[in-house]
């Protein structure tokens, strides 16, 4: 998997032995392949997380006080986690594999002047190699025979038409390499045939650089771990905290070490969210069937948030903006007289105005007869077989009312001159009713110098040559690929052979206009992103001006000066990181970009604050893909390489689904930030009770198990309710939450204080009325349980919406709420019931009035939040009417 000076001149290939002496030294022409990661290191790596250690710390505390009911408790979370984290997991690695499904299994080689077979993987430098069309490039090669050879190389250079190759010397392929003379691994030949001698195979291939790079760790990291990293920190921070203040106020009040000890365990237990693991995991698995609904596979589930945050879309061109298949989008007769999408299905059954036109007959016509392609027809769908440019030609001419078949039978040829890029034109010979008539496409400065007269409106009229290269200009200009054509007939006393001596005073047709035509529902996407805040850059392969032009139909935002191409980003490069970071503050698009260059694009993008999502569909995507905050590959016309190193794959290749992807990610996160919002209000209403409680002289207000009965059992069954709500419906109406915002913000830091102080205030008072009139203080602790399962059943329904008013929100949206809180209030009275479990709980019935007092304090709490969501909307100017009216439907 190197280089080596190849003997000068060798023709008839290297010798069984010498090939087999390389094989052992260079390796095979195989791709790096990263081993299999061990099942059990990918489990443990789960529990590298400040939250999970806060977990372990809680059930080994538990255990040391013998309390096993609540070490199993925190294990079967803990494990839980494990294996969810352990199956996200599982499939990482595979990109570099799926490259290997692309090479084909068997080569063409000559091997001691014999054509053999040999294995893909056995190629070895200096090999010589037979190419032809429909087969893949095994290796990368310099091409010492070309005969009409294209070759697809999109999914390497995201370049959308094939490239024409020719031959080199090979006395002179490694002195003076050019991309034109050599054919890459991976890559498709579209047309022709040709030799080439290897000079790179396995890593050392342009594909194999892609796969090294794959290989790599991804440099980003999901938005939520992030976050939760960061929310994680803060908790195990703010517990430590607590509990060394808890501890000074105990040792002032010259509390005993066993009592001091107890205190501390049960206030560690109170700010543990024990089941927020579980909690987002779930909600982020509903996230996950929603959008697989809406044709979007998610891969790994922190990728369903990571697409709601980010905050700019990179987006390949081909294949994402584009459909990747080439497409007649415009013809000009030669009068001046525009027909244009006669490629497109909107004429698809109208042949009324090839019927109205000689001249557009006989266009569509000289379009058909020099093609090589071929159509299949599938229900309603064309299928195309061929060259790109013969395909959509015959498309075309299919839809304007002319079959190939059909005109072929009318029209027996009887030769060809095929495409070559030295001549830049095709002609073919056909049998006619008047003789021998000539039909040729090719550049438009060609067909026209050939040419000697004009069609218009069925005439044929003196040539005007500047006219007809000013159409020309005008359609280039458009970022369309122009091709023209001419039919003649050949004279009677010119007898064959027939060649090029033949093409003179020729009747010039008219001018095509070709391009990889813009997916429809991409300009409405677009606008979306826009309006939900998210700014879209394009990197492309292909030349800035069709970039420009597909750019401006695909309705992104950008000026001429903010167009660059990979010359500039090579030359940002050299100046470090923050010459290029500079550059990509402006630029918006990328045009004749290598996939090295735009992973480096990427990867500054990130560097100035954005949270990024790349698109993209062939193998110069896939490092871009891998190291992004998230990857959407394109699921049908992609390639392995590409859905293996995305994070999400778009099963419709609707670029319209990254829309409702971006809505359901925005839902993920906003559910996650409820059950947050919900976990932390109720632990911290906790500590504040526990706080109270000491600086007050009262005994501990609740036992460590039944602060784990209250985090993991009734709280943790309305969390999962919680994962469980809808879209609210104005997702996308607000732009994305800034990189650099953590879970904890502002708002919700006030939200959850408001709400602690009333729950925990509320339920040190509650506790010290009972006692204080001669409660126990076991029948203290066992009505305050009660209060505080009512809080969480009162605080699920406030943390529905960080906007809206409870009574806003429809109940029937999301049953199981309903069922939730209604099942954690039964499972707790269940409770009170049940010999074992009552006892373990030390818990008790309570009578119908109790209950009743309860409810009425619990329903306080509902008030503020209320009141604190109706000022964030008067200073929001954005006052709901109806707040009063509960919806029920």
């Amino acid at each position: 998997m190197s280089t080596v000076t190849p003997p000068p001149g060798r023709h008839d290939g290297l010798s069984q032995k010498d090939a087999e002496a390389r094989l052992l030294r260079f390796g095979p022409n195989s791709l790096p392949a990263a081993p299999p990661d061990n099942i059990f290191r990918i489990f443990m790596r789960q529990f590298l997380s400040p939250l999970i250690y806060i977990l372990l710390a809680a059930a080994i505390v538990s255990l040391a006080l013998e309390d096993v009911r609540d070490a199993f408790f925190i294990g079967v979370v803990l494990i839980l986690n494990g294996m969810i984290g352990t199956i996200q997991e599982y499939s990482a690695g595979r990109a570099a594999a799926a490259l290997n499904r692309l090479q084909e299994p068997f080569s063409t080689v000559v091997r001691e002047g014999e054509i053999r077979q040999v294995p893909a993987r056995d190629l070895v430098l200096d090999d010589l190699v037979l190419v032809e069309a429909g087969s893949r490039v095994p290796a990368d090669i310099d091409i010492i025979e070309a005969l009409d050879l294209r070759c697809d190389e999109s999914l390497l250079t995201g370049e959308s038409l094939p490239v024409a190759k020719e031959a080199t010397d090979p006395r002179e392929r490694l002195t003076d390499p050019n991309p034109t003379t050599r054919a890459f691994a991976g890559t498709m030949v579209t047309r022709g045939r040709g030799r080439g001698i290897v000079f790179a195979t396995g890593s050392s291939t342009r594909m194999g650089q892609i796969a090294v790079e794959i290989a790599k760790r991804s440099s980003a990291r999901p938005p939520l771990m992030v976050r939760l990293d960061h929310f994680s920190k803060t908790i195990a921070w703010a517990v430590a905290g607590t509990m060394a203040l808890l501890v000074v106020i105990g040792l002032l009040r010259s509390m005993s070490l066993h009592e001091l000890f107890m205190m501390s365990v049960g206030l560690a237990v109170a700010a543990i969210p024990e089941g927020l693991p579980v909690a987002i995991s779930i909600a982020l698995a509903i996230g996950m069937r929603r959008m697989a609904k809406a044709h979007v596979v998610v891969r790994t589930m922190p990728a369903i948030e990571s697409l709601g945050s980010c905050t700019m879309i990179a987006t390949d061109k081909t294949g994402t903006l584009t459909k990747n298949e080439l497409a007649v989008t415009d013809i000009v007769l030669p009068d001046g007289k525009q027909v244009p999408t006669i490629g497109s299905s909107a004429i698809a059954s109208t042949h009324e105005k090839v019927a109205n036109s000689e001249t557009l007959y006989a266009l569509l016509r000289a379009a058909a007869l020099p093609n090589e392609g071929r159509l299949t027809f599938n229900e309603n769908d064309l299928n195309g077989e061929g060259d790109q440019v013969d395909v959509a030609l015959l498309v075309a001419a299919h839809r304007g009312g002319v079959t190939h078949g059909e005109i072929l039978r009318s029209y027996p040829v009887l030769a060809r001159i095929p495409y070559e890029p030295d001549k830049r034109y095709a002609a073919s010979f056909h049998q006619s009713d008047n003789g021998v008539r000539i039909f040729a496409k090719g550049a438009p400065e060609t067909l026209i110098a050939m040419a000697d007269r004009m069609d218009v409106g069925g005439r044929a009229i003196a040539i005007d040559r500047g006219a007809l290269l000013r159409q020309k200009e005008a359609l280039t200009a458009k970022g369309l690929r122009v091709l023209a054509f001419a039919d003649g007939v050949i004279a009677a006393e010119h007898a064959p052979p027939y060649g090029d001596h033949h093409l003179v005073g020729l009747v010039f047709l008219g001018l095509v206009g070709m391009r990889d035509p813009i997916r429809p529902e991409v300009p409405d996407a677009i606008r979306a992103c826009r309006s939900a805040g998210i700014e879209i850059v394009m990197i492309t392969g292909d030349d800035p001006t069709t970039a420009s032009v597909i750019a401006t139909e695909a309705g992104m935002d950008f000026v001429p000066d903010e167009v660059v191409t990979g010359q500039t980003v090579r030359a940002a490069c050299e100046l470090g990181d923050e010459g290029l970071d500079t550059l990509t503050r402006s630029a918006r698009i990328y045009a004749r970009v290598e996939p090295a260059q735009k992973l480096a694009i990427v990867r500054s993008l990130a560097r100035n604050g954005h949270f990024v999502a790349v698109t993209g569909d062939g193998i110069n995507d896939a490092p871009a893909l891998k190291h992004a905050h998230v990857g959407i590959a394109m699921g049908r016309k992609g390639t392995d390489v590409a859905r293996e190193s995305a994070g999400i794959i778009l099963t419709d290749d609707n670029f319209a689904s990254i829309v409702g992807g971006i809505r359901e990610g925005r839902v993920a996160y906003a559910n996650i930030r409820k059950v947050i919002f919900m976990v932390i209000s109720t632990g911290i209403a906790e500590i504040v009770l526990f706080l109270l409680a000491m600086l007050l002289g009262l005994p501990m207000p609740l036992l460590p198990v039944q602060l784990l009965w209250l985090n993991l059992v009734t709280n943790g069954i309305q969390d999962v309710a919680l994962a469980a709500e809808k879209a609210e419906g104005d997702e996308l109406s607000y732009p994305p939450r800034a990189p650099s915002e953590p879970i904890l913000d502002p708002h919700m830091i006030r939200r959850v204080w408001h709400s602690a102080l009333v729950m925990g205030a509320g339920g040190i008072a509650f506790f010290w009325w009972l006692i204080a009139n001669g409660s126990s203080i076991d029948s203290a602790r066992n009505l305050l349980l009660l209060l505080f399962v009512l809080f969480e059943n009162v605080q699920t329904f406030n943390s529905r919406s960080e906007r809206h008013s409870v009574f806003r929100q429809k109940l029937r949206a999301n049953p199981l709420l309903v069922i939730g809180v209604l099942a954690s209030q039964a499972l707790h009275i269940g409770a009170m019931h049940i010999p074992g479990l009552s006892d373990t709980l030390w818990i008790s019935p309570v009578s119908p009035g109790e209950w009743a007092v309860a409810l009425a304090l619990a329903l306080t709490l509902l008030l503020v939040m209320e009141c604190d969501k109706w000022w964030d909307r008067q200073k929001t100017g954005k006052l709901e009417t109806g707040d009063l009216e509960i919806q029920l439907d």
